[in-house]
């Protein structure tokens, strides 16, 4: 009875990473659909929405490698994947911890699809202030970057608790 209710939990926080990597990619396919490559469009003073493509890992760190960084970030992301998903089925009834992991695995995933289907992950989200311009992102890179945040929740819950 136990090891099934395991499994129906371990369902839903799949299901979540499924949602996350859904939502990705159809934003992904509507910008790619809508705007040419580097077309931006101001929605507020300190929003865009633009299409670029990076073929790096975050911030574009070793997008102009030459080429090998696309099978290592999609090797890197499928362990990930991997891993998260044990930790799911092994902690599958903390909440907080899997809804983070599941949000990172949704992420990961989303983007490894873009590297597996056009070499380079696709970007459009560009937030500006001032002067100041953060390199545009997407969906699966939001969704990883709330995951770590609740991980950093999680785990100051915990340490709180063991005082």
């Amino acid at each position: 009875m136990a090891n099934q209710h395991n499994r129906e939990t371990l369902i839903r926080w799949l299901g979540l990473a499924l949602a996350i990597i859904l939502c990705d990619q159809l934003s992904k396919l509507s910008i790619m659909h809508t705007y040419a490559y580097g077309e931006s469009h101001p929605l507020t003073s300190f929003f865009n929405l633009v299409l670029v493509y990076n073929p790096g890992a975050a911030f574009s760190f070793l997008a102009k490698a030459g080429g090998w960084q696309r099978w290592a970030f999609i090797a890197l992301g499928i362990a990930a994947a991997l891993f998260i998903t044990y930790l799911l089925k092994r902690h599958s009834g903390q909440k907080l911890f899997c809804t983070a992991l599941s949000l990172i695995l949704g992420g990961a995933l989303g983007n490894v699809v873009d590297r597996l289907l056009y070499g380079h992950v696709i970007d459009f989200l560009d937030f500006h202030f001032r002067g100041w311009h953060w390199p545009a992102f997407n969906v699966a890179d939001s969704a990883i970057t709330c995951g770590a945040i609740l991980l950093i929740i999680d785990e100051l819950r915990r340490v709180r608790r063991a005082r």
